[in-house]
């Protein structure tokens, strides 16, 4: 069950996008946006939560073994996101549609794959957002298992442990380490405010050289900066 303090944080970071929370991790020297995994159908709106990773990789043996990220979906929720960890790897999908109805019925609020999935339509019209470097028709069974779930995997070039909080959508995937995720989304949260006012002077019919050129980037210290606005 999630506490209290993350189900707030997980509502505040689901009011974000990805490029307010990764001007906030740039400000704090945190390199955990991850390049490559794209929504794999339209989804309309911001999908963020804690997350609940699953690693995988390729069979080692005959012996029966668990669905991928099975045992994870049965025990996740509404705030949790699925991260599954398969290296990257586009050729053999790790995730598909009865796994994204059985995630529906759980409430989970979506998936994002290191790797590829398949049956990209079911989950577009079941309504699950879903995260993949790739889409391919071709199966787990027989060529990919689950290792572990709710461990530290890799990701592209980082590590993201549970606990963690991740914040997809169209411009991409970032993941906020648990131990700066207040931090760091009360910063996205001043980026947001003021591109908002940013937006505002250019609708009211300001020059929008002079928006970009009068407005200061926010930093830790102060809600004016001298940083300009990267936006």
């Amino acid at each position: 069950m999630t506490a209290p303090d993350e189900a707030a944080l997980v509502k505040r970071l689901r009011a974000l996008d990805s490029c307010a929370v990764s001007d906030a991790l740039d400000t704090y020297g945190l390199s955990t946006v991850v390049l490559g995994p794209a929504p794999v159908w339209p989804v309309p709106h911001a999908v963020a939560g804690l997350v609940r990773t699953v690693t995988v990789g390729p069979r080692r043996s005959d012996r029966p073994s668990d669905h991928v990220a099975a045992a994870a979906v049965d025990i996740s929720g509404p705030d949790d996101v699925l991260v599954i960890a398969n290296g990257g790897r586009p050729d053999v999908s790790c995730w598909g549609g009865i796994l994204s109805r059985a995630a529906l019925a759980r409430g989970i609020a979506g998936v994002v794959v290191d790797g590829a999935c398949r049956d990209a339509s079911e989950s577009a019209e079941l309504g699950l957002p879903v995260f993949a470097r790739a889409v391919v028709p071709v199966s787990a069974r027989g060529r990919v298992v689950q290792y572990a779930m709710d461990e530290p995997v890799a990701f592209g070039d980082i590590t993201v442990s549970p606990g963690d909080y991740v914040v997809a959508d169209g411009n991409g995937v970032a993941f906020v380490p648990g131990a700066e995720a207040e931090r760091v989304i009360a910063f996205a949260e001043r980026v947001v405010a003021r591109e908002a006012a940013m937006a505002d002077a250019v609708a009211a019919g300001r020059p929008v050289s002079e928006v970009m050129h009068d407005s200061r980037f926010p930093t830790t210290d102060s809600t004016d900066t001298p940083e300009e606005s990267g936006s």
